[in-house]
């Protein structure tokens, strides 16, 4: 072959190879999600409610596709810290933001966010929605009944005190609202989450806490606190002997401390779907389903326009609370 016609034909080579790998760029540079390890971020230290849904949760996402969902615990502010954590991160599904009830009470609560709940996020689904259960700590707390606590607290305002995961948390506006309903008043002490909430009230450093039931079962289970109400319209299946609000003389008491998913804004459509996919999955299966129950929760079913919906109005619901209460920085 002669040498102009060999560079000739090592040029036409170079420009077909170069146009195949062009064609197949893309495919190769697009690994299918996830390829890595997926970081979960929880927005309150471990040991709280949202921990006992996310943990499991993250268990069975690493069992179905086969890369590691890690839990990196980002507490502080009524879990404001953490979702503002996850607002910033890169919009590729290796962070995912677990929330829930605290932050569809922030923005009416806390006078500046450098985030937004429903711009800087993509909803997925909502994941559990446990009721609050109202405990006291049955040796600082005599009461063994609503009744008796709101006769104690009428008696004695200011006496009793409660626990909450924080500032504008769920437990903190489930406290006030249960103020407003019940004409009492007991102080507010916020917490960093309602893992340490939960610990102090078991040391008895705090008398009462108004907490999701996910976070109080076992508690409640082992006698460390007494359960005297759930705030749902039925009876917890997992603690059947626990009555409702309602039952205990406290009527539209009801508040549940659900807890959610997003992903950044900007998340490729693609992988928010292989998640949601992937979560309701993961959420209907037996293992998780008793785990659910266990902590006194049904398994929920929001696609993500019916959550997007849910959180609008659970926005509107919490702000008229704020207002009426007053509610403040403790």
């Amino acid at each position: 072959m002669e040498r102009s016609q060999f560079k000739r034909t090592a040029r036409m080579l170079a420009v077909a190879g170069g146009i195949a790998m062009m064609a197949l760029g893309p495919a190769a540079a697009q690994e299918p999600w996830p390829s890595r390890p997926v970081t979960i971020v929880v927005p309150f230290p471990a040991g709280g409610g949202t921990d006992a849904f996310a943990r499991p949760l993250a268990a069975q996402l690493s069992k179905q596709l086969g890369k590691q969902f890690v839990i990196d615990n980002r507490g502080g502010a009524g879990g404001t810290v953490g979702a503002s954590l996850a607002s910033k991160a890169a919009p590729d599904g290796y962070t995912i933001f677990i929330g829930g009830a605290h932050h569809v009470i922030a923005p009416s609560f806390y006078k500046k966010l450098d985030y937004d709940i429903e711009k800087d996020f993509v909803p997925i689904t909502v994941i559990a929605q446990p009721p609050q259960v109202v405990v006291v700590n049955p040796t600082k707390v005599q009461a063994r009944t609503l009744q008796e606590l709101i006769a104690y607290a009428r008696q004695n305002p200011g006496k009793l005190n409660y626990g909450s995961a924080g500032n504008g948390s769920s437990h903190h506006l489930a406290g006030e609202l249960f103020k407003i309903q019940t004409k009492t008043f007991i102080t507010h002490i916020p917490y960093k989450g309602a893992g340490p909430a939960l610990s102090d009230l078991i040391a008895g450093q705090v008398d009462m806490v108004f907490d999701g039931l996910g976070s109080s079962a076992q508690h409640i289970r082992g006698g460390r606190i007494r359960a005297l109400a759930v705030a749902a319209p039925k009876r917890s299946p997992a603690f059947p002997d626990v009555p409702t609000a309602a039952e205990a003389g406290v009527p539209n008491y009801e508040v549940s401390t659900w807890y959610a998913l997003w992903v950044p804004k900007n998340t490729p459509k693609e992988i928010s779907d292989k998640l949601y996919a992937e979560v309701n999955k993961a959420l209907n299966t037996p293992e998780l389903k008793q785990i659910w129950l266990n902590n006194g929760s049904e398994t929920p079913s929001y696609t993500p326009d019916q959550f997007a919906q849910f959180q609008r109005a659970e926005i509107k619901r919490w702000a008229q609370v704020v207002q009426q209460s007053g509610a403040k920085m403790d």
